[in-house]
C-alpha cells in the first residue's frame, strides 16, 4: 500500500521538517503501515496502534537519536521502527535475520536501550541522562512507561533516585487504561499547557518569593495549586518524588501533545526538577476490531484487517499452556488450599478459567515478579499451596526471593514455568534457556521436565503434592498432541524411564526433546531415556544405563553450560564413571528471534541435527550401515 507522506521520511530529522500541519496526516500512514505489516507478519498490534501520535510528537519535538528516547518494554516501538529509517524492513518483523520485535541497540542509533522485559526505562533513561550531565552534554533523555509497568518496584526505586539527580530527564506515562471524555480532554489540554509553560513554572516561582513571609497566605496558594492539579489526577504522588508532574493529556492529540512536549524541553533547560509527563491513549487506536477487543489483539498472527481475527479451520492442538489451566482448574476443584499467582501475565499463564471459577483463590500482582514469589512463601508459610505460574525468562527477576524466601525456608511453592527454551518471534529476551542452570544449584528447589502434555499434567500433579519447592518447565505451544488422562494421576518423585531399548549408544532426553531422540534412536538403533527431572537426577537409572552402554548422550532445550547434561557429567563423576559424554543443548550464545522450528535446527537440536551429532561424534560406535549422513523422516 503507498504511503505518500511516509515514503518521505527517511529519519527523525525529515519528520521534524515537515509542516506542523502535515504531522497528523503522517501519524495515519503510519498507523496504517502498522497494521498492514502486522497483519501479514504477527506480532503485538493494539499496544502500537495506541503510540503512533506520541511517537510522532516525539521525534518531532526531540533531537533524536541525540536525545535519548528509551521505550519500556518496546513491544510499541513499531512506530519508532518506522520513522527511524526502518519502514522497508517491517514485512521481516520478528523473522529470521529481520526486524526485533523489540529495541535492539545493534539494531538502530536510534534504539538507545534494549529493552523487552518491563520497568526498566526509568532507570536506564537516569543513567543516560547523569552520563551526559557529568560529561557537560546538552542531552535530553525520554523514558516512556506504561502505567502496568510503572506498577512494578523497580520502577519506584528509578523514580526514588532520580527525584534527587540532575540531569535533564523526562518520565512520560503512557497510560492506557484510562479514557478523556470530550468534555475534561479541552480542559485538559490547557491545563496541561499552562502548567508546562514558562509562566506557570514563573507565577510558582514569584508566588513563593513574595509569599513565603506570609506562612498561611504561602500554605493557601500552596494548597490551591495542589487541588487544581487534583482536580484532573492525583498527582502528589510524583511530586513528592521531586518530579514536577504535568497532564493528563491526551495522547492521541498532537494538538496538545507537541506543545506540552515543547514547553517540557524548555523546561528542561532551567528546571533542577526532573519532568513527568502523563498521556492517555487507547489500546488499538484507530482500528475498531482492536479498540473493541485489545486483549485479542495484543499479539495476534498473520490476519486480514479487512476481516479481523478468525477461528482456524481446523482444532489447534492443545498447547502447555491450556494444559497448566485445566490442570489448575482440576486440582484447585480437589484441594482448597490451592492459591494461583501470577504476575500480570492472567492470559498468556492459561489462567483465565482458573480466575472465572475460584476468584478468591487468584491473585494477579501485576508486574512484580520479585513480590509474587515472596508472596507465594507467605501464603505457603500459613499452610495454603501457592502456585506461581511465570515464564521462565521473568523468573529470572525474582532470583534472589526464589533463593531467600522459599528455598532457604523449604517452602511448598509449585512454580509452573512457562515458554521454557526458545520461544520463536520474540527473541533472545524472552526464551527461557536459563531455568535449569540457575533452578538446579539451589538447595531444596526440584525441577521436572515433562516430555509432552499428559506427562506435563501428571508432574504438576507430583510437584503439588511435595512438601518442597517444585518448578515444572515446560515449553510455548503445543507438544506431540498425547492425549491427556482425566484423573490427577501422579508420577514417581524423581524418576526417568526407558523408553526405548537400543544398543551401544544411550539418549537421555530431557523434556519434548524426547520425540525428536526416539526418531533418531529408530535410525541408529540407540537406547532413548526420558530423564523427566533435572533435579533431583535418577542416579539409579543414569548409572544402570551407563553400565550397559558404551557412550552417553544428553539433549535438553536450554543452556548448555550448568544445564541437565552437566548435572549427569556430574553424577557419572561422583560415581567414578568414566563413559563418553556427548552434550547437546543451547550454546553459549543469546539467541535470536525467528521460526522456532528454525532454531532449533540451526542449534542441531532437531531430530536431524541429533543424529548428525551423534554419528560424527561416536561414529566408530555405529554399525557401517548407520555411519553415513542422512535425513531423518
Amino acid at each position: 500500500m503507498p504511503y505518500p507522506l511516509l515514503e518521505t521520511i527517511h529519519s527523525p530529522a525529515e519528520l521534524r521538517r515537515l509542516p506542523r500541519a502535515q504531522l497528523k496526516p503522517l501519524a495515519d500512514e503510519v498507523r496504517q503501515c502498522v497494521l498492514d505489516n502486522v497483519s501479514k507478519t504477527g506480532g503485538h498490534l493494539s499496544s502500537n496502534l495506541g503510540t503512533v501520535e506520541l511517537t510522532v510528537a516525539l521525534h518531532a519535538v526531540f533531537n533524536t537519536p541525540y536525545d535519548r528516547l528509551v521505550w519500556d518494554v518496546g513491544h510499541q516501538t513499531y512506530p519508532h521502527k518506522i520513522l527511524t529509517g526502518r519502514r522497508e524492513r517491517m514485512g521481516s518483523l520478528r523473522q529470521l535475520g529481520g526486524l526485533s520485535g523489540f529495541p535492539q541497540r545493534a539494531e538502530s542509533e536510534y534504539d538507545t536501550f534494549g529493552t523487552a522485559h518491563s520497568s526498566t526505562s526509568i532507570s536506564a533513561a537516569l543513567g543516560m541522562a547523569l552520563a551526559a550531565h557529568q560529561k557537560g552534554e546538552n542531552r535530553h533523555a525520554v523514558a516512556i512507561i506504561g502505567d502496568g509497568a510503572m506498577s512494578a518496584g523497580m520502577a519506584f526505586e528509578a523514580l526514588n533516585n532520580a527525584g534527587v539527580s540532575p540531569g535533564k530527564l523526562l518520565v512520560v506515562l503512557n497510560d492506557n487504561d484510562m479514557s478523556i471524555s470530550p468534555p475534561v480532554g479541552a480542559l485538559n489540554r490547557y491545563l496541561a499547557q499552562l502548567m508546562s509553560g514558562q509562566f506557570y513554572a514563573a507565577a510558582k516561582n514569584v508566588g513563593k518569593t513574595v509569599l513565603k513571609p506570609l506562612p498561611p497566605l504561602f500554605e493557601l496558594a500552596k494548597r490551591f495549586e495542589e487541588h487544581a492539579k487534583g482536580m484532573v489526577v492525583p498527582a502528589t504522588l510524583f511530586e513528592k518524588f521531586g518530579f514536577n508532574y504535568i497532564g493528563p493529556i491526551d495522547g492521541h492529540d498532537l494538538d496538545s501533545l507537541i506543545p506540552t512536549l515543547e514547553n517540557i524541553k524548555h523546561l528542561m533547560a532551567t528546571s533542577t526538577s526532573p519532568q513527568f509527563l502523563h498521556v492517555v491513549t487507547k489500546k488499538g487506536q484507530g482500528y475498531k476490531l482492536a479498540e473493541a477487543d485489545p486483549v485479542a489483539y495484543h499479539g495476534p498472527g498473520k490476519f486480514d484487517p479487512a476481516v479481523g481475527l478468525t477461528k482456524p479451520a481446523t482444532a489447534p492442538k492443545t498447547t502447555f499452556t491450556q494444559v497448566f489451566g485445566q490442570w489448575l482448574c482440576d486440582m484447585a476443584e480437589k484441594d482448597p488450599r490451592l492459591v494461583g499467582i501470577t504476575p500480570a501475565m492472567r492470559e498468556g499463564s492459561g489462567m483465565v478459567a482458573f480466575h472465572q471459577r475460584f476468584p478468591d483463590r487468584y491473585y494477579d500482582v501485576g508486574i512484580a515478579e520479585q513480590h509474587s514469589v515472596t508472596f507465594a512463601a507467605g501464603l505457603a508459610c500459613e499452610g495454603l499451596k501457592p502456585v506461581v505460574a511465570i515464564y521462565s525468562t521473568f523468573l529470572q527477576r525474582a532470583y534472589d526471593q526464589l533463593i531467600h524466601d522459599v528455598a532457604i525456608q523449604n517452602l511448598p511453592v509449585v512454580f509452573a514455568l512457562d515458554r521454557a527454551g526458545l520461544v520463536g518471534a520474540d527473541g533472545a529476551t524472552h526464551a527461557g534457556a536459563y531455568d535449569i542452570p540457575f533452578l538446579r544449584c539451589i538447595p531444596n528447589v526440584s525441577l521436572a521436565c515433562p516430555a509432552d502434555e499428559n506427562e506435563c499434567r501428571q508432574l504438576l500433579t507430583t510437584a503439588f503434592e511435595q512438601s518442597h519447592p517444585v518448578a515444572v518447565r515446560y515449553p510455548r505451544g503445543a507438544g506431540a498432541g498425547v492425549p491427556l488422562d482425566a484423573g490427577l494421576n501422579a508420577l514417581p518423585f524423581g524418576k526417568g524411564e526407558v523408553r526405548r531399548t537400543g544398543q551401544k549408544i544411550a539418549i537421555l532426553a530431557f523434556g519434548t526433546l524426547l520425540y525428536p531422540a526416539l526418531q533418531v534412536a529408530e535410525q541408529l538403533n540407540a537406547t532413548v531415556v526420558n530423564m523427566r527431572w533435572a533435579k533431583p537426577l535418577d542416579v539409579d537409572l543414569l548409572l544402570e544405563v551407563a553400565a550397559s552402554h558404551d557412550a552417553l548422550v544428553t539433549v535438553e532445550e536450554g543452556a548448555l553450560m550448568g544445564g541437565a547434561g552437566s548435572a549427569v557429567g556430574e553424577a557419572l563423576s561422583a560415581a567414578g564413571v568414566l563413559k563418553p559424554l556427548l552434550q547437546l543443548g543451547l550454546p553459549d550464545k543469546f539467541i535470536e528471534h525467528g521460526d522456532p522450528g528454525t532454531l532449533l535446527a540451526l542449534q542441531g537440536l532437531d531430530a536431524d541435527g541429533i543424529a548428525r551429532s551423534i554419528q560424527q561424534r561416536f561414529a566408530a560406535l555405529l554399525p557401517a550401515a548407520y555411519r553415513t549422513l542422512k535425513v531423518v523422516a
